[in-house]
């Protein structure tokens, strides 16, 4: 059996465009190799943070992510994922400058939730700060007419001061939970008619099991995308 050449490392599956922070990244983070049962390659953007990205939306970060997706691409990776969902701001112009699949943000999935549900249900989005949201985003990853109601995390104090400020880097996994839970309970009290929830933050995908058994609804979040995203690329015989 002849085997094709021409890279450096084998076997690579799914490449990721890191930004760079250093708050915990607990198992089902896209940033935690362990949440995968097939290899990762990370290319942290130096310099890149969240608040420039999210807050700033600065374009002077475009080419550096354009760089390591291309320097992904080289190493061999099958397709090529963000650690921020608010990446969806340059999914059009990643994807263009790559030859494999690229997939920037959990939001990706808004169109094909919205479809999964009843005609009178909407997709639930928790966002890490739902202000900075923009039609922008939504249409960077073809979000058009989709029913969408959107919660924002930007209010509850240690998400705001550790995920968006990067004030420390330590983070209260209970307090977290609680923050996050207490988003979306809000959100589900003045919606009940959201049939799904999107998770847009990277950073919420660890309490996606917490969250489908306390509040009964599917639960899309980055990680589960990128596991089906995956097997589309390497796919193997059962």
């Amino acid at each position: 059996m002849m085997m094709k050449g021409g890279h450096n490392v084998c076997g690579l599956v799914m490449g990721v465009i890191s930004l760079e922070s250093y708050f915990p990244k607990p198992e089902g983070h896209i940033k935690n190799p362990a949440s995968f049962d097939f290899p990762v390659l990370y290319h942290t953007v130096k310099g890149a943070t969240i608040e420039r990205l999210i807050s700033e939306r600065d374009p002077e970060l475009l080419q550096p992510f354009i760089d390591a997706a291309q320097a992904l691409e080289r190493e061999g990776v099958k397709a090529i994922t963000g650690s921020c969902g608010f990446l969806a701001l340059h999914q059009k112009a990643i994807a263009d400058a790559v030859n494999i699949p690229v997939f920037m943000s959990s939001l990706i999935q808004v169109p094909l939730v919205s479809r999964l549900l009843k005609r009178d249900q909407v997709v639930g989005v928790v966002v890490a700060n739902s202000d900075a949201l923009s039609q922008d985003h939504l249409q960077g990853v073809g979000i058009a007419d989709e029913p969408i109601v959107v919660a924002g995390m930007q209010h509850q104090a240690q998400f705001a001061e550790v995920i968006l400020s990067g004030k420390t880097d330590d983070l209260d996994m209970a307090l977290f939970e609680e923050e996050l839970c207490t988003v979306i309970q809000g959100m589900l009290e003045a919606n009940p008619n959201v049939g799904a929830i999107v998770l847009e933050c990277t950073d919420l995908s660890h309490f996606s099991p917490t969250l489908q058994a306390k509040f009964g609804l599917p639960i899309f979040d980055l990680s589960s995308l990128t596991r089906m995203v995956a097997a589309t690329v390497n796919r193997q015989i059962a």
